[in-house]
């Protein structure tokens, strides 16, 4: 494992390892600590009481974040008819039916995510669905990428809606924001996360749901989060 730098190991030292944090004074603290020459992504990371090897305790959803994420969204949608033109209104990055298909079978990949509507799921799961499956890219109905109103879909997409899963460890990574975001925003964007993840909670999963939180950026080391709300 390669040691940290001089660094990351100055900016570990203004993060008190006994104590959580609360979400206001972690949000305060994490942007003294993005010190990176890019605007650093921050993310929230859950460790939940589950059991993600099985199939009815994995998490997943959506939610949108109200002061968005920070990075532009580029917006594939596989359609056909009059959606195509309602794709492009709504400020689809790219649109096609099966042409698109056949450009993404064929390497082109210059999107963040891939919405569909369901008369053309048929052929993107014959097609794309070992290509986008792996990347977390194939369209879904419970990440809301696959439904008849594409207006909605690009504009939630682009206003900021995202998709949370937890990974095979049973955390959760998700980002709500970026480091020159108001402190406040982050407040709030990571006040819709949560009540998002706890609102899939899988009925079979037991006892303490959400067991710790850390917040990050990029570059920064991890801030322990409160879970307390008194």
């Amino acid at each position: 494992m390669p040691k940290h730098g001089k660094r990351y190991r100055a900016l570990t030292e203004k993060v008190d390892r006994n104590k959580q944090y609360t979400i206001d004074e972690a949000a305060a603290l994490v942007k003294d600590i993005a010190t990176a020459k890019f605007d650093e992504t921050v993310e929230i990371h859950f460790r939940l009481g589950i059991d993600p090897r099985k199939s009815d305790q994995n998490v997943r959803g959506t939610v949108a974040l109200p002061h968005g994420t920070g990075r532009t969204v580029r917006v594939a949608v596989i359609t056909k008819g009059e959606n195509v033109a309602l794709a492009e209104a709504a400020g689809a990055d790219v649109v096609g039916s099966e042409d698109l298909i056949e450009r993404i079978a064929g390497g082109f990949m210059e999107f963040d995510s891939v919405v569909a509507t369901p008369d053309m799921m048929a052929q993107v799961g014959q097609k794309l669905a070992r290509l986008l499956g792996p990347r977390g890219l194939l369209p879904n109905p419970k990440s809301g990428t696959v439904g008849p109103d594409v207006t909605g879909m690009v504009r939630g997409l682009k206003a900021g809606r995202i998709e949370f899963r937890n990974d095979k460890t049973g955390v959760v990574h998700a980002p709500i924001g970026k480091a020159s975001f108001d402190p406040a925003n982050l407040t709030a964007n990571y006040a819709a996360l949560i009540q998002a993840v706890e609102a899939a909670k899988p009925s079979s999963a037991k006892g303490v749901f959400v067991r710790s939180a850390f917040l990050t950026s990029t570059m920064g080391p991890s801030i322990p989060l409160s879970l307390t709300t008194a």
